[in-house]
């Protein structure tokens, strides 16, 4: 790398929100375990005040998300580091928790599998590594790519969006920095909850991840409320994958319905393990075949389902 093309990637670090020091933690090193606490917790305080002024964006984003997702299309996560990891995170627990297909929503991180649980130090330095990997991802026009970064110039995450768009995806980016200071073009929606400096001078595994996680969160969580994966305030899609979703399964069947444990065991049986199925069946007053007949007509929203409200 040539003198110049390493002064502009200082002069890019230097200038962003994430990268300045912070004026109410110049003295951590010289305070008491509680007092480091203090500082930390009061800082991370104000991360979803900061998200909270991004909810505009957030639910642009997400109607975007389930259009695409209604339409067989994907979301698909891009990032590096700690962001690479969140979206990665987010996507594995979307399939256990509302029933998603895998490969429906998926994360990508710079420098593969491995960059999960060791740091690949390189691989988010080049755009073209982020433009493969969609690539590679087959990424298409009905397809949802999010750019995850906190710092908004990572290259990685960069050429992965700008690469999406090319192919014709809807483009989502979380950045904490400025709104103002975004300059990755033909975005569909940028969310930028602004945190502010780190506690520890460009450590954006703080605040800056938490905000992150805070809006992965609404994204996926509030999608799959919109797509009826949600009964009052219940997950009623989860899949009966482990000893511990079996009974919650039986659980949240119980809470609804107010039958036994023998009972709601026995109709997860008939309901071929499907919860709601298995609630349909109950509050409707209907065997498996009609039950699973008023979900396809329902679009799967179960309230819509037991009602018989189809239109």
């Amino acid at each position: 790398m040539s003198s110049s093309e390493s002064k502009k990637i200082f002069d890019e670090i230097a200038s962003l929100t994430t990268e300045q020091r912070n004026p109410n933690s110049m003295d951590i090193d010289a305070k008491s375990t509680e007092e480091i606490l203090k500082i930390i917790n009061n800082e991370d305080k104000t991360v979803p005040l900061a998200v909270e002024k991004e909810l505009p964006y957030i639910t642009k984003a997400v109607d975007l998300i389930v259009k695409a997702l209604k339409s067989g299309g994907r979301l698909l996560y891009f990032g590096a580091g700690t962001s690479g990891r969140l979206g990665v995170v987010d996507a594995s627990e979307c399939p256990p928790t509302f029933g998603t297909p895998f490969g429906m929503i998926e994360g990508f991180i710079a420098g593969g599998k491995e960059a999960m649980f060791r740091a690949q130090e390189g691989a988010e330095d080049h755009e073209e590594n982020g433009s493969a990997d969609v690539v590679k991802a087959k990424v298409n026009s009905k397809d949802v790519v999010c750019g995850i970064a906190a710092s908004r110039r990572t290259p990685y995450v960069v050429g992965a969006v700008k690469k999406a768009k090319e192919l014709g995806a809807t483009t989502l980016y979380i950045t904490c920095n400025p709104r103002k200071d975004f300059n990755i073009k033909e975005v569909d929606v940028a969310m930028c909850p602004y945190v502010g400096p780190e506690v520890v001078m460009g450590s954006t595994r703080m605040k800056s991840g938490t905000a992150q996680k805070l809006v992965l969160n609404m994204l996926t969580t509030t999608a799959m409320i919109r797509m009826g994966k949600v009964y009052e305030n219940m997950m009623i899609d989860l899949q009966m994958t482990n000893k511990k979703l079996v009974e919650r399964s039986k659980k949240i069947v119980m809470t609804i319905t107010g039958v036994s444990y023998e009972e709601a065991a026995d109709v997860l049986k008939k309901a071929g393990g499907h919860v709601k199925t298995a609630l349909v069946m109950i509050k409707a007053k209907v065997d498996a075949d009609e039950a699973k007949e008023r979900l396809i007509k329902a679009d799967g929203f179960v309230r819509k389902a037991i009602e018989g409200k189809f239109n």
